[in-house]
């Protein structure tokens, strides 16, 4: 009988947290030595920030440097490689985000599966999005915007860091949904600068990325795509309010290599959301623009595949193709 893709996934995410035998390394004696938190995006990047917080909060209470290696390329598979292929002893790990979801449907051919052979840890942190546009673009409202588009279309530009990104596909899910046209423009290098010039007018970026643009008047924020406010943005409604059913959150976790021993993934787990739980953490979560979001790792697996079957059904419906 085949398996409908949501329960394949869901199958496979929670194979991915059964128990693997031999066991090659003990939860009492673990950490022995340093550990390598791989992250697929350059230094300075909202994930490469939040894995050194959750890095330093793991390294002073176990004893041992969980050290950030970043291995950016390939829209994050040259990291995910890299841990899928590694010892899976507990001392390589992967700091998984929306887009290892993302790429499961976005490229053809890849030298893994990414439910199949990365294991759930834990989830650490879910970041809203704002959408923004030139204080010179003549909509101030979401409405306002959508009514511009639709008697213009395809003369908006809304900007991208790429394709297959969450900003491509959370922009790509707001076409689909309020009905109109925009052009995606990519961009290699940080698309802000074109964004405060005008060159390009509109984007569905994450709040941390934004916010001092924002709060400068530089950009002007219409909307942020959770299904609550922001405490950082109190004033700004959410897309949902105009757009009903829109939802979308850049989040982050960490995986480890498919046969990682279980009682080592449930001790980081609980380590993991000790330090999400800590006020001076918290805190400094909450400063990137994030809200903790502490999981099982059966949980964050099941997470992994609902995003996988969503972020599909849009790239499939949009024909996003990797570059």
């Amino acid at each position: 009988m085949k398996l409908p893709r949501r329960r394949f996934l869901h199958l496979a995410a929670g194979a991915a947290a059964l128990p693997a035998m031999p066991r090659v390394a003990s939860a009492l004696d673990y950490p022995a030595r340093p550990v390598r938190i791989i992250v697929g995006f350059p230094a300075g990047s909202s994930s490469d920030l939040t894995a050194r917080l959750i890095g330093q909060w793991l390294s002073e209470r176990l004893g041992q440097q969980f050290n950030i290696e970043n291995r950016p390329g390939a829209g994050t598979n040259i990291a995910t490689d890299t841990v899928v292929h590694a010892t899976p002893d507990g001392y390589t790990l992967l700091w998984v985000t929306q887009t290892n979801a993302i790429n499961v449907s976005l490229y053809d051919t890849l030298n893994f599966n990414f439910i199949r052979d990365i294991k759930p840890v834990a989830s650490i942190l879910r970041v809203a999005a704002v959408m923004s546009v030139t204080p010179s673009f003549p909509a101030k409202t979401v409405p306002e915007f959508i009514a511009y588009a639709k008697a213009n279309p395809g003369k908006i530009n809304y900007a991208s860091p790429g394709v297959g990104s969450s900003v491509h596909v959370f922009g790509e899910l707001f076409k689909m949904m309020a009905g109109v046209d925009l052009v995606v423009v990519h961009y290699r290098a940080s698309f802000f600068p074109d964004l405060l010039g005008g060159q390009v007018q509109v984007t569905i970026s994450p709040i941390p990325s934004s916010i001092d643009f924002i709060r400068a008047g530089k950009l002007r924020a219409l909307a942020v795509t959770t299904a609550m406010r922001q405490k950082i943005l109190p004033d700004v409604p959410t897309l949902g309010e105009f757009v009903p059913g829109y939802e979308a959150t850049v989040w982050f976790g960490i995986g480890a290599p498919k046969n990682t021993p279980t009682e080592l993934v449930d001790k980081l787990n609980r380590e993991i959301n000790a330090g999400l739980a800590d006020p001076k953490t918290k805190q400094r979560l909450a400063d990137l623009g994030g809200l903790p979001s502490p999981t099982t790792p059966t949980q964050f697996g099941n997470l992994i595949a609902d995003e996988t079957e969503r972020w599909g059904k849009v790239i499939r419906a949009a024909n996003i193709k990797a570059e």
